[in-house]
């Protein structure tokens, strides 16, 4: 599934050659021109990561990501900006950015910093009040760490990964020490009683996580 970028960028044709590079590389981009865009469609969707230029119409930039750290939103923030005062790159980062780039700039040098944020946040696995982070096995739960035998960490991380969609028997049971459908059918209880994970049997086919 393609990662989701809101681009607020009221330079149409530097917003249009980032879209360009972005979705080439498999992005997918939404442009807002003015920060009253962006706030709808923050709103309107779920983004995996914000590039975010300072003046722009409407709402700037720093008080748009201050408003949606106040709502609690968390995601990913790059800073692109043609202010150079260490004032500004300092409320950058107060307000949640994570990174900042002064413009004039290389579109191949965002296009890096969007990569190795996003590729962290691929490590991570998230649902509802569950974290996963998969390069350090740690799971937690409203942020208490939740430890998990070697089967049901495997199940975890496969139906995690696939959340929607159905998983074959076959799949599951490959996960298992000594397969069968009444071991998978104990250790999926287990799993669902640890973690809270809600995952429905698909009779004859397999299980979903919705």
């Amino acid at each position: 599934m393609s990662k989701k970028i809101l681009l607020l960028e009221d330079d149409i044709l530097l917003a249009q050659t980032l879209e360009e590079l972005l979705t080439s590389e498999g992005y997918e981009v939404t442009l807002a021109a003015c920060g009253d865009e962006a706030v709808d469609a923050s709103y309107d969707y779920a983004f995996d990561l914000y590039i975010f230029d300072i003046n722009v119409p409407d709402i700037n930039g720093l008080e748009l990501l201050k408003s949606l750290r106040d709502a609690d939103d968390k995601t990913p923030t790059i800073f692109i900006s043609a202010l150079v005062d260490l004032n500004s790159i300092t409320k950058a980062f107060e307000v949640g950015g994570e990174d900042y780039i002064k413009k004039p700039f290389f579109p191949e040098e965002l296009l890096l910093r969007v990569n190795a944020k996003l590729d962290k946040k691929n490590s991570l696995l998230a649902y509802k009040d569950l974290e996963y982070d998969k390069a350090k096995k740690l799971l937690r739960k409203n942020g208490q760490i939740l430890v998990l035998g070697e089967v049901q960490e495997k199940l975890f991380e496969i139906f995690l990964q696939n959340k929607g969609q159905i998983l074959d028997n076959e799949i599951l049971l490959e996960c298992l020490e000594k397969p069968s459908p009444t071991a998978l059918r104990v250790a999926l209880t287990k799993l669902k009683q640890t973690t809270g994970l809600d995952i429905k049997n698909i009779r004859g086919i397999g299980y979903i996580l919705e």
